[in-house]
């Protein structure tokens, strides 16, 4: 099983996972456009992380290379933020969430093609499992497919997302990452946020923030951006991406019931969505359990 060290660090993530539960709930809270909150959690977002480089008294210089890289996956970042966000407005937040736990069956594919392994049966058969469960939460839920098809394509980002961090981390400090990412983040933001005003793409939601906004404009930069984002990077360290983002499916499971605590009826499901979560909570579950007991455990994932 997990070391001491490795369990510790394990509850960590899920901590962290926790937090990310929570995001699309704060999604729905704001008035401004989802183009319009992610420019500017990721301003913000920037800032404090520049703010610790700086009493860490770290060195923010990279590679050429390292650098152009980060503001590509920051570019990746911003865009999936966006249609996480989108996903949520258009249909509920627990269906925005459920949809997320497709990442790592785009995971399980896009890992061993970007770091030249064979693909793992065990990895895609749990992704599948994880699928599976998704497949049953939306057979009587139909009426939300726009809000399921943007939730996969924010999955898909994000398994590019954390795939490429999974690289970038082994030479780079996880709060170098995170600053120029969330640089790149703005910058795409920003230009996207323009073009979506002049072609109407926003549909007239406001970009200027009111006063209750700011709240969780910063909750969104500072607590699941700075802090969680830096911390997951920095755990790459130690674990794969597959399993980071396979710990991620429980996402929906925390988010759900974040959800109904503080959004109430409209956000209860059907018995097959519950079912649905179930099945994606066993292929979490089941993941260390089998690598440690039946496949020896893997040197990545902190064994």
């Amino acid at each position: 099983m997990f070391s001491s060290t490795a369990l510790r660090s394990y509850l960590h993530l899920h901590f962290l996972v926790l937090i990310w539960g929570f995001t699309a709930i704060v999604g729905l809270m704001v008035s401004i456009s989802p183009v319009a909150l992610v420019l500017y959690r990721t301003f913000f977002a920037a800032i404090g992380v520049a703010v610790i480089i700086l009493v860490k008294r770290k060195s923010f210089q990279t590679s050429r290379t390292d650098l152009i890289r980060m503001f590509v996956v920051g570019f990746i970042l911003s865009a999936h933020w966006m249609l996480f966000f989108a996903s949520a407005r258009v249909s509920t937040a627990s269906v925005c969430l459920a949809g997320m736990a497709t990442t790592s069956l785009w995971t399980s594919l896009i890992e061993p093609l970007v770091n030249k392994r064979k693909i793992s049966p065990l990895e895609v058969g749990l992704g599948i499992l994880a699928f599976a469960g998704l497949y049953v939460v939306f057979r009587f839920e139909f009426d939300h497919a726009l809000g399921l098809g943007l939730a996969l394509s924010s999955a898909l980002l994000a398994a590019m997302f954390t795939v490429a961090n999974s690289r970038l981390v082994q030479r780079n400090d996880a709060f170098i990452i995170t600053f120029y990412e969330m640089t790149g983040a703005t910058v795409f933001s920003l230009m996207f946020l323009v073009i979506s005003e002049w072609q109407g793409w926003t549909g007239g939601a406001p970009f200027i923030p009111i006063s209750k906004d700011w709240i969780w404009i910063l909750f969104l930069a500072f607590i699941c951006t700075v802090y969680a984002s830096t911390m997951s990077t920095q755990l790459m360290k130690q674990f794969s991406a597959y399993l980071i983002n396979l710990t991620i499916n429980l996402e929906p499971v925390y988010g759900i019931a974040l959800a109904f605590f503080f959004l109430g009826e409209k956000e209860r499901m059907t018995r097959e969505f519950y079912l649905g979560t179930l099945l994606i909570l066993l292929a979490v579950l089941l993941y260390p359990v089998l690598v440690n007991t039946v496949f020896g455990g893997r040197k990545s994932e902190g064994n």
